[in-house]
């Protein structure tokens, strides 16, 4: 009996992880959606505001909104004068005390990692941490450059080495590209990899 429940519960656990992590990120895109309707709310005249509180039980919603938004702003950041736009707010931001420390710390993050003509987490390699002979999987994040860079031989990598299960933590390496092996796995199948704790591992490769 206890075989046949533990048998269930592998069939169930991912699925109901997956339901509630949704539901915890549509319950959030709702209470940004809820807050953001009690503000336009706050301009507009008294006869308008039964409709749109309306709007909140409308499931999903919040989320149609989103991606409906980030498409608009994708289109709009493509043509010359969303890019305008798109900078002079940057500019604008860039001249606020403490926020533009923040914002331009996470805008070169996130330009270096999602944009489409760079090389970040674009390749898995195995290297020796936390000391020799005892490895692991770790992403090229690049190459070391600024005043680090002009310190070090030209033939190093910056590589990110993510814990487990939380890949979401790690540790910054700066090691000579000799000491790395490349992995031909997937960037996706890495992060299985890691996450399952070396469970869930990718199939190897034909040579």
């Amino acid at each position: 009996m206890k075989k046949y429940i533990f048998t269930g519960l592998l069939v169930w656990l991912p699925l109901a992880i997956t339901i509630w992590v949704l539901m915890n990120v549509v319950g959030a895109l709702d209470g940004v959606f809820t807050w953001l309707l009690h503000a336009v709310m706050a301009v507009l005249p008294t006869e308008l505001h039964q409709p749109l509180l309306g709007l909140r039980d409308v499931p999903g919603l919040s989320v149609l909104i989103l991606v409906t938004a980030l498409w608009v702003t994708g289109v709009a950041a493509t043509n010359i004068a969303g890019q305008w736009l798109v900078n002079q707010s940057n500019r604008l931001i860039s001249h606020i005390p403490i926020v533009k420390s923040i914002y331009t710390s996470v805008k070169q993050v996130s330009d270096t990692l999602f944009s489409s003509s760079g090389q970040a987490f674009r390749q898995a390699v195995l290297v020796e941490y936390p000391r020799q002979g005892s490895w692991t999987i770790a992403f090229v994040t690049g190459k070391p450059t600024g005043e680090v860079g002009a310190l070090l031989p030209e033939d190093m990598l910056t590589l990110y080495v993510p814990t487990t299960p939380n890949p979401t933590s790690g540790f910054m390496l700066i090691v000579p590209r000799s000491d790395v092996r490349e992995l031909h796995m997937s960037v996706d199948e890495a992060l299985k990899y890691i996450i399952s704790m070396g469970v869930v591992a990718p199939p190897p490769t034909q040579s």
